[in-house]
C-alpha cells in the first residue's frame, strides 16, 4: 500500500489506520506458523497443518482465535514462536459452541512453551465456566526444554483442568501425529480419544527410550494405533487419516449434551424415528445359545438408521460399547458379543465397560443393556489379569447410574455376568425383559452340575430348572415381561417415553461419591 493510500485510509478510519495496520502485521506474523517452506512440505505429503485441522473440525467460518499473539515478543537471542505453537479459540460444531486447541508441529516441533501452557489451562477454565465441550488436537514433543531456563512460578496446568472438567463437559482428544510427554497425557484424561493411522502416543519418544533403556524401537511400534487402540486401550477409535479422525470427533459429540447441566440430545423427527418391528432380528440371533452371532448387527437394527456409533471397537471385544439414536433420543448401548469368547467378560471388557458407563451416565444418556454371556471369564489367565476386579468395577458403575436403564436378557446370562449387565432386581431399571428361551442361573447347569458332582437326579433337576428359562423368573417378577424379540425397539421406545419427564427435567452434574472397586 502506498503512503498516500495509507494516509487516506487512516483518515477514513478516524486516525485508527496505523494502529490497525500494525495489528494486522502482528497477526499475520503470528499466523504464519513455521513458515512457507515447512507448510509446503506438509502440504506435499498430504498432511493438514494445525490451522487447517481446526478449520476442518469446526463449522466453516466459525473459528475465533484467542492467544494469537503469544510468544511473538521475545528476549534477545530468542526466536519467536507464532501463537506459541498452539493456535486455539472458540468455534462451533453442528452449530453448538466448542473450544479447541491444536499443537502446531511446524513451530518448534509443537512443543509446549510457557505461554501455550497458560493457553491450554485457559481453555479448560473457559470450558468449565461457559459449559461447552473442549477438544485438543495433538502432534507435539511435550514441554519445551527451554522452559526450564525461564521463571514461571507455581501455576496450574491443563491436566489439572482436564480432571476438573471430568463429568462436567465432554472432552475429546484427536491424535494426528507423534505426541509425547505432557501433551500425550491429555489422551487418557479426556472422555474420548481418536488417532489417525500415522499417529503415535508415548510417554517418551524413541530417542529418549533408547537413551534411557537401550531399547531401539520406532514410533509406531512404540505407541501407534496397534498399541493404543488394540492393546492398551488408551485410545478409543482409529481413523485412516486426519480428515476421518476429525469427522469421528464431530460424530462423537453429536450424542452428548454440551454439558452435564443439560439433558441428553434429541434429533428432530426423521424417516426412522418411530416404532417398527425388527422382523430381521430372528434371522440374526439363533435361539441355540451355543451358536455365535454378531451382536453389532442387532444393535444397528435397533438404532435409528445410520446412527450406530461404536466406541472402542478393537479393545475388550467381548463387550460392545456404543452410542446411537433410538426414536431420535441419544442412548448408550452396552452389549455382550457372542462372537468373542461367547461374550464372557475379561478384564479388558470390564474396564472398558465401566469407564463407558460412567461417561454416559455423567451426561444423562439412557443405558440399554443386552446380556448374552456365560459369566465372567474363567481360567488362570483371566484371574491373573484381574477379570474379577474389572467385573466388579463394571457392576459398580452400572449400579450407580441415575439415568434411565433398560435391561434385556437375549439368550443367556449366568452368575455375575447377569449382574454386571443390569439384571439385578431393585437396581433402578425402568424395565427388565427377556427373550423366550433365555437360560439363566448361577452357572450353566451342565458344567455347574459336573463341578458340584451332582448325581443323576440332581443333574436332571438342574437341567429342568434351567430349561424353565425366563418363565420361572418372570413368575416371581424377576423380569417385567418376556417379549417377542421383534418388539425390542418398540419396548425401548416406550421406556424412553415413560422416562421423558425425568430425562427432560433440569439437569446437573452427577455427584461424585466413594470409589469404584
Amino acid at each position: 500500500m502506498s503512503d498516500d493510500k495509507r494516509e487516506k485510509n487512516s483518515d477514513d478510519l478516524h486516525g485508527w489506520g496505523p494502529l490497525l495496520d500494525h495489528l494486522e502485521k502482528r497477526v499475520e506474523v503470528a499466523r504464519s506458523m513455521g513458515g512457507a517452506e515447512k507448510l509446503e512440505k506438509r502440504r506435499a505429503s498430504g498432511v493438514l497443518n494445525a490451522r487447517e485441522r481446526i478449520e476442518r473440525l469446526l463449522d466453516p467460518g466459525s473459528f475465533r482465535e484467542i492467544g494469537t499473539l503469544t510468544a511473538t515478543i521475545v528476549g534477545e537471542g530468542e526466536r519467536p514462536a507464532p501463537a506459541d505453537a498452539f493456535p486455539a479459540g472458540f468455534g462451533r460444531i453442528d452449530g453448538r459452541p466448542v473450544l479447541v486447541g491444536a499443537e502446531d508441529f511446524t513451530v518448534m516441533g509443537g512443543s509446549i512453551g510457557l505461554a501455550a501452557a497458560d493457553k491450554r489451562y485457559r481453555l479448560t477454565q473457559l470450558a468449565a465456566q461457559e459449559r461447552v465441550p473442549l477438544l485438543f488436537i495433538l502432534e507435539g514433543a511435550g514441554h519445551r526444554m527451554t522452559n526450564a531456563l525461564k521463571g514461571h512460578g507455581r501455576t496450574p496446568n491443563d491436566l489439572q483442568g482436564l480432571i476438573d472438567l471430568s463429568g462436567i463437559v465432554p472432552t475429546v482428544c484427536i491424535v494426528l501425529g507423534a505426541s509425547a510427554g505432557h501433551g500425550a497425557l491429555a489422551a487418557p484424561m479426556m472422555d474420548f480419544a481418536v488417532m489417525s493411522e500415522g499417529a503415535a502416543l508415548f510417554t517418551a519418544g524413541p530417542p529418549l527410550v533408547e537413551a534411557a533403556t537401550g531399547e531401539k524401537i520406532d514410533k509406531h511400534d512404540l505407541g501407534g494405533p496397534e498399541v493404543h487402540v488394540k492393546r492398551s486401550g488408551v485410545v478409543h477409535n482409529r481413523a485412516p487419516d486426519d480428515a476421518a479422525a476429525l469427522a469421528t470427533a464431530r460424530e462423537y459429540l453429536r450424542y452428548f449434551p454440551s454439558s452435564a447441566y443439560e439433558p441428553a440430545p434429541r434429533r428432530e423427527a426423521g424417516p426412522d424415528t418411530g416404532e417398527r418391528r425388527l422382523d430381521d432380528i430372528l434371522a440374526l440371533i439363533p435361539p441355540d445359545s451355543r451358536k455365535p452371532y454378531k451382536m453389532k448387527r442387532v444393535l444397528d437394527l435397533l438404532c435409528d438408521e445410520g446412527s450406530f456409533f461404536e466406541v472402542q471397537p478393537q479393545f475388550g471385544s467381548a463387550l460392545i460399547t456404543a452410542l446411537g439414536f433410538i426414536g431420535g433420543h441419544a442412548v448408550a448401548l452396552v452389549a455382550n458379543e457372542p462372537m468373542a469368547r461367547a461374550g464372557a467378560l475379561d478384564s479388558e471388557a470390564g474396564e472398558k465397560g465401566a469407564r463407558f458407563i460412567e461417561i454416559a451416565g455423567a451426561f444423562h444418556l439412557p443405558l440399554v443393556f443386552l446380556a448374552d454371556n456365560p459369566g465372567v471369564q474363567a481360567g488362570s489367565k483371566a484371574e491373573q489379569e484381574g477379570a474379577l476386579r474389572a467385573a466388579a468395577r463394571l457392576f459398580a458403575a452400572q449400579r450407580r447410574l441415575t439415568t434411565p436403564k433398560f435391561h434385556v436378557t437375549v439368550r443367556k446370562a449366568f452368575g455375575f455376568g447377569s449382574s454386571v449387565m443390569g439384571m439385578n432386581p431393585f437396581d433402578g431399571q425402568t424395565f427388565a425383559v427377556a427373550f423366550p428361551g433365555a437360560t439363566l442361573g448361577a452357572m450353566p447347569a451342565g458344567s455347574g452340575g459336573r463341578a458340584a458332582k451332582a448325581d443323576e437326579d440332581e443333574q436332571a433337576a438342574l437341567d429342568a430348572q434351567q430349561m424353565g428359562g425366563p418363565y420361572s423368573v418372570a413368575s416371581n417378577m424377576g423380569f417385567d415381561e418376556i417379549i417377542d424379540p421383534r418388539e425390542l425397539r418398540n419396548w425401548v421406545l416406550e421406556g424412553l417415553r415413560i422416562t421423558e419427564a425425568r430425562r427432560e427435567s433440569p439437569r446437573e452434574p452427577v455427584k461424585r461419591r466413594g470409589y469404584l472397586p
